[in-house]
């Protein structure tokens, strides 16, 4: 919706909220849409605006990629539940604290401060409220904009790397490690038919949720996650003693944000302006480790599963979930509960202040039960263990 055709709408009768989705897209978004969009206007007779790709819509009012900021109805909503991604577009280049802009005189792209800039448009727009859907980077952002000035906000928890402190399980998830698990189960195939070592690189940035999650769901034989840091003569002595005793294949799943003893993570080049750090190439680093190793290992190949992982219809748990925290994101609305995510305290689903939400990433514990049962059953997780083969 364009700026004047909002401005001729918006009545002190007819509360208007807005809704963005932040940061990587992931299975689950729509349902939170679709939620939040129908107990608008069904329970509280409120209008919605969608605003497009997280803060550029609010950076600039004019942006339009393809169509701008657009109220949202129930026939907009209505089909939504099964598709991925988001029909409002996301970004995750789009911090205002430091948002890539083109130098005029120099011609490069530099970071600038547009908060100001935002905020502004936001009472421009004439919005009650606002409903942020994204991980810990975005919670983080629309604190500092509430800090700063009148930016009432309530958060959903988005991230299908699962590290939100302050929740049970982000939406996006469930899905995601499904996908990891049905790539398990065909590479093993393939891997079982050819003898082969086969790593598979899932996201999960520093945290080893999905990796551990799919890992174990899909029966790899080694699991590796940034949470504990890999020795490559357990990993070799592990996969050779699975050959002598008859089988010559391995599955193996690396978190991307995996470290070896000793290195650091592998990143692809330097940070680009306005973005955040990419992870990459931690499969193929293992592999060339294993592949130059004394043990003289078998044939071994890497696949990245990438953004597959982030695409794809909504699993039952995340379309529930993500339609329980659209509802109840709307509920902290008009009870004035700024400033708070919707969270999964099973079985409820509660506000925990933006604060809170912020403090801690929620990691694995490597001495965690998870973990111990991982290596119990005999599953190598990188490091020194004596695990029946």
């Amino acid at each position: 919706m364009s700026e004047q055709s909002t401005s001729e709408n918006t009545t002190k009768e007819t509360k208007w909220i807005g809704i963005m989705t932040c940061g990587g897209d992931c299975p689950g978004l729509n349902p939170v849409i679709r939620a939040a969009t129908l107990t608008a206007i069904k329970k509280y007779g409120w209008r919605v605006m969608g605003i497009e790709d997280s803060m550029r819509g609010l950076i600039d009012l004019n942006y339009k990629s393809p169509r701008g900021n657009f109220e949202l109805t129930e026939d907009h909503v209505n089909d939504i539940l099964t598709r991925g991604g988001t029909i409002l577009g996301s970004d995750n280049a789009s911090d205002p604290f430091r948002y890539g802009v083109i130098n005029p005189e120099t011609g490069l792209k530099e970071e600038k401060d547009v908060s100001d800039q935002v905020l502004a448009n936001f009472a421009k727009l004439n919005l009650h409220a606002l409903v942020c859907i994204g991980g810990d980077g975005t919670m983080g952002i629309v604190k500092k904009l509430s800090d700063k000035g009148h930016f009432p906000a309530v958060g959903v928890p988005k991230t299908i790397d699962n590290d939100l402190d302050a929740t049970d399980y982000t939406f996006g998830f469930d899905t995601a490690v499904q996908t990891i698990t049905e790539a398990c189960d065909k590479i093993r195939d393939t891997a079982r038919s050819h003898d082969r070592i086969v790593i598979i690189e899932v996201m999960g940035r520093d945290a080893g949720w999905l990796a551990l999650h799919g890992g174990i769901a899909g029966g790899a034989d080694v699991i590796l996650i940034p949470e504990i840091p890999y020795d490559v003569d357990s990993i070799a002595e592990y996969i050779h003693k699975r050959d002598v005793n008859g089988n010559p294949f391995s599955v193996i799943v690396i978190a991307e944000g995996c470290i070896p003893n000793g290195g650091s993570a592998s990143y692809l080049g330097e940070r680009e302006v306005g973005k955040m750090d990419r992870y990459g190439g931690a499969g193929l680093r293992l592999q060339m480790e294993l592949s130059s190793h004394p043990l003289k290992l078998r044939d071994i190949r890497t696949t990245v599963l990438g953004y597959v992982q982030r695409g794809g219809s909504p699993s039952n748990f995340d379309r529930i979930l993500g339609t329980r925290y659209g509802e109840y994101a709307v509920e902290m609305i008009a009870e004035g509960k700024f400033g708070h995510i919707a969270a999964l305290k099973t079985p409820d689903i509660v506000p925990v202040s933006f604060e809170v939400c912020c403090a801690k990433q929620k990691l694995v514990d490597p001495n965690g039960q998870l973990v111990k049962a991982t290596e119990t059953i005999g599953v190598c997780l990188g490091r020194p263990f004596s695990p029946v083969i």
